[in-house]
């Protein structure tokens, strides 16, 4: 699926690599905060020793940087992009629309939805980017 950037979110990601040097797939850039996806694997890059890389780049765009890694499934992409909530399973349904059923523990289910729904919004929207997932559903 092909992803169309804003010339504020190639920007972010330029400055993002430059900083990290970790590969960045994608930017949301909301009023508050970034939200930057990450290359599989190279998420220990971007955060750098003691969370000092990624606070470089919150400090050069003034904004809150959130990252989430990039998976090579659906079901695992949702599970990540929820994260730090524990996901037991996702289960994508393929009837009118697409729709990823996650399965997260009772504690966990105010981590998976996040503050004012910060967290689930942002795993819907890339979730749509990336794999035409319509919507999450927490069970």
């Amino acid at each position: 699926m092909k992803v169309t950037l804003s010339d504020t979110a190639r920007r972010y990601i330029a400055l993002f690599e430059d900083e990290t040097g970790a590969t960045a797939t994608d930017c949301l850039v909301f009023d508050d905060r970034v939200v930057f996806l990450v290359s599989a694997g190279e998420m220990a890059t971007a955060i750098g020793p003691g969370g000092r890389t990624v606070q470089s780049v919150e400090r050069r765009i003034g904004r809150t940087v959130e990252l989430v890694e990039d998976a090579d499934t659906p079901e695992a992409f949702v599970a990540s992009a929820l994260a730090p909530a524990a996901v037991r399973h996702v289960t994508i349904s393929q009837q009118n629309d697409v729709v990823a059923y996650v399965e997260v523990a009772e504690e966990d289910r105010g981590v998976a939805i996040g503050a004012h729904g910060k967290t689930i919004d942002t795993a819907r929207e890339l979730a749509r980017r990336h794999y035409d997932i319509d919507d999450i559903q927490l069970t």
